[in-house]
């Protein structure tokens, strides 16, 4: 299994011969999807015209059912589970706490996709939430950004109460916010966890 860190919030993950997306966006010329997946309306997450880029006949669109796609979608809400494509997909909540962009009512969602016996969590557009204690996976993609979803630190804080064996930060570098500089003190304050922190270098 291969994960490649597209930029800001988009996720590639290839296994055996499934190509999986996260919230495609300012995508270049990459490899034609198997499943999507979005985890919120905004534009940066759902953006139609990045979608259409990787589109086959037979692609499947994962979103939350207040999103509207330019495919018609398999619609998840939080708290459950769906089989796409042989991928067990779990739909988590994903919201903010103590700000205004990401209320709990909007729908917003994570997901822990089980891809060849691996557990990986997106947790999409998130603050520290208390449904991530009940999160078990061995990769956590989290957001680390501040602004609109966690802070290094609080991400941080969100590894450590999920325990995977590797995180990946994300949400950056793609100019809507956050830098590199997020990510790498995301990876300092884990210097003295089990967790592995591996900061992605941008691919396409």
């Amino acid at each position: 299994m291969k994960i490649d860190w597209l930029g800001h919030d988009t996720t590639r993950i290839t296994s055996d011969n499934l190509v999986i997306y996260f919230d495609p966006y300012k995508i270049g010329n990459s490899p034609k999807a198997d499943i999507i997946i979005v985890s919120h309306d905004h534009y940066d997450h759902l953006s139609p015209e990045d979608i259409d880029k990787l589109l086959k006949d037979d692609t499947v669109i994962v979103a939350p059912n207040n999103c509207k796609p330019p495919r018609q979608q398999e619609g998840i809400a939080a708290g459950e589970t769906k089989t796409v494509r042989g991928v067990i997909i779990e739909a988590i909540p994903a919201y903010n706490i103590d700000k205004e962009f990401h209320p709990k009512k909007a729908g917003g969602l994570g997901f822990i996709i089980q891809v060849n016996g691996t557990r990986i969590y997106h947790a999409g557009d998130t603050d520290l939430i208390p449904e991530m204690d009940n999160v078990k996976c061995d990769i956590a993609l989290l957001p680390v950004s501040g602004t609109y979803v966690m802070t290094a630190e609080e991400a941080a804080e969100a590894a450590r109460r999920i325990n995977p064996k590797k995180a990946i930060p994300v949400h950056y570098g793609a100019g809507v916010v956050g830098t590199v500089e997020d990510a790498k003190k995301f990876e300092s304050l884990l210097k003295d966890s089990n967790i592995e922190v591996e900061i992605k270098e941008k691919t396409e």
